[in-house]
């Protein structure tokens, strides 16, 4: 870690190292990092259904299974990678080899389209059965997706906060910096997804499998030698010990203690340790959740070591270890109104493509058609431009007429992202109604490879929706990485990163289940399965129209949670507020 000279000892405690944050002088190697890293796991991902069932012949359930199987565990594995992250590793050290792991499934992935011995022959196309895959080939391609998850788990958690830690969270220029940093990453990911959505996936669909694999394998390559090229000049946050334990401890050592009654004097009845980490703040203690605070309650069993630690840390807790409980426990209810915001965010660009499918998609009258599956890329456009205005221009309007930090506060932008999504989700369902209704009464285009009938409205009326989604999560999901990041403790922060990532996985599951929930309840029926394989025999706008609903009443659910969410604090900044109120008082 780069520091330099250490401060004095004051009050008794250890000298502390200060720390020389590079700020804007380490972006170039992690934002370079991280945009290439996107390029190319996603333009190896973002194609593999078409690689599982045109070059190994895969059965499309088959495919789809293993595909989502893959996703699934690729955004259930950062909860590991962060539990190693910041309990053995650290950051640095974890996104180092989930890289170089990612860079090898990439490869390996790559090796499969390449190399004739390592897929199935191509299909004779004269009516014989294709062959499968044998057991090597099948064994050589899921070593590559164990690679690439274990990439995953190691990388969605860390590179968002490992690239926060380089900005001193304690001046006004790092602050500022971390907030833009979060903008600029989410510009480079949604540009990532546009290059990979269009020309990646062009190359492997329509020149070659091989090439179109291993343009994002060097993609990987460039984003490895870009980390490591930057070593000498990272800030590198060092593992404190598993918050998973010490979260543990808390809970266990307070329901032990839950027959003790609170003291009057609770500050000078708790156990509260000099604190000596330089990069982890000192949390004040609060006063919510007090039954909590027994956790930390001295009593005459309670044996403390002539270091100052607790003998036995499932019984006594140091208060810093209490307010770090406290701290997840409060995000909790806000994480949980994200999931509902996430289900919308899906459901829509998933049906989006089937609508595209069955509306007019040429431009203007000419012959030129746009494709179904590019129609995601409005979504991913406007969330780029947006952020680049937002954080360019609106940021230091609103920091001059608000005065405060980002302009607004985190839960407010994230607000605005969940009402957003209600309006997207309206909007959503008045499009599809028009299309269905031009479908039934109007002529129609032809047929569509579900066999239903092409509307003749313009498919270019789907942008709107697409466009609001991108704005929706342009503010709450970046809101909700910033929020993270600035509400858990320092040790915490790769946890965080898997804490969003575990949201969009549970929204995900949710989002089948209801889709699965509909077509179970209105599928009895062909005139009204509202999720009808042709959409104009469905009514995917009442879907639309009860994920509204459903948003409304999440939308509610948030501004409780955020009325009553407390900001975390660090110890300074709780002294600096006292002391401002007694010099209010005073005057």
């Amino acid at each position: 870690m780069t520091t330099s000279t250490p401060e004095e000892p004051q009050n008794g405690e250890a000298a502390k190292p200060v720390i020389n944050y590079r700020g804007w002088k380490a972006m170039p190697y992690v934002i370079g990092n991280e945009a290439f890293e996107k390029l190319g796991t996603i333009g190896t991902s973002a194609n593999l259904l078409v690689y599982l069932t045109t070059v190994f012949h895969m059965k499309s359930v088959a495919a789809a299974t293993l595909v989502t199987v893959f996703n699934g565990t690729t955004n259930l594995a950062p909860l590991l990678g962060a539990f190693l992250a910041d309990t053995f590793l650290g950051r640095y050290a974890t996104l180092g080899a989930a890289s170089v792991a990612s860079l090898l499934g990439m490869l390996i992935l790559t090796l499969t389209a390449a190399v004739s011995k390592l897929h199935p022959p191509p299909c004779s196309g004269h009516g014989d059965a294709c062959h499968g895959a044998n057991p090597t080939q099948l064994a050589v391609l899921f070593a590559s997706y164990v690679f690439m998850v274990i990439g995953a788990g190691g990388i969605r958690p860390c590179n968002l906060a490992f690239g926060a830690d380089q900005f001193d969270p304690a001046t006004e220029p790092g602050k500022r910096g971390i907030a833009s940093f979060f903008n600029w990453y989410y510009m480079t990911f949604t540009f990532a997804m546009m290059a990979s959505s269009t020309l990646v996936i062009y190359v492997q669909s329509n020149v070659s499998w091989s090439l179109g694999l291993a343009i994002p394998t060097a993609f990987m390559f460039i984003s490895c030698v870009l980390f490591f090229v930057g070593t000498k000049i990272y800030v590198k946050v060092r593992p404190e010990g598993s918050p998973i334990t010490s979260i543990a401890q808390v809970l266990v050592a307070a329901f032990r203690k839950r027959a003790l009654k609170l003291p009057d004097d609770l500050k000078g009845s708790l156990f509260d340790p000099p604190h000596l980490s330089s990069l982890v703040s000192k949390l004040p203690h609060t006063d919510q959740f007090s039954f909590l605070d027994k956790a930390a309650i001295i009593t005459p069993m309670d044996d403390i070591k002539p270091d100052g630690s607790a003998s036995d840390g499932w019984r006594l807790c140091r208060l810093q270890q209490v307010e770090q409980m406290k701290c997840l426990v409060r995000i909790i209810p806000v994480w949980s109104s994200c999931i509902i915001f996430e289900v919308t965010v899906v459901m829509t660009s998933n049906y989006v493509v089937f609508q595209a499918l069955q509306s007019d998609r040429h431009l203007g009258h000419s012959n030129f058609e746009i494709p179904a599956a590019t129609f995601t890329v409005f979504t991913m456009a406007a969330m780029t431009i947006w952020l680049l205005v937002y954080d360019r221009f609106v940021v230091p309007l609103l920091q001059r007429v608000t005065g405060k930090e980002g302009g607004i506060t985190l839960l407010r932008r994230m607000g605005t992202g969940v009402a957003l999504s209600v309006v997207m989700m309206i909007v959503a369902g008045l499009v599809e109604e028009r299309r269905r209704s031009y479908a039934l009464h109007k002529p129609t285009l032809g047929t569509a490879s579900n066999g239903g009938a092409i509307s003749s409205m313009s498919g270019l009326w789907l942008i709107p929706q697409l466009v609001i989604a991108g704005l929706s999560d342009a503010f709450n999901l970046v809101g909700q990485v910033e929020f993270y990041y600035k509400q858990f403790p320092e040790n915490m922060r790769s946890m965080a990163g898997g804490l969003l990532f575990l949201g969009l996985a549970c929204s995900n599951y949710l989002c089948s289940l209801i889709i699965t929930i509909v077509h179970r309840t209105t599928g009895g029926h062909q005139k009204s399965n509202w999720l009808a394989e042709d959409l104009n025999q469905g009514r995917l706008d009442l879907l639309y129209f009860s994920i509204a609903s459903l948003s409304a009443l999440n939308f509610v659910f948030f501004i409780v949670c955020a009325k009553w969410y407390r900001y975390k604090t660090s110890d300074k900044d709780h002294e600096i507020a006292l002391q401002t109120m007694e010099i209010k008082s005073s005057v």
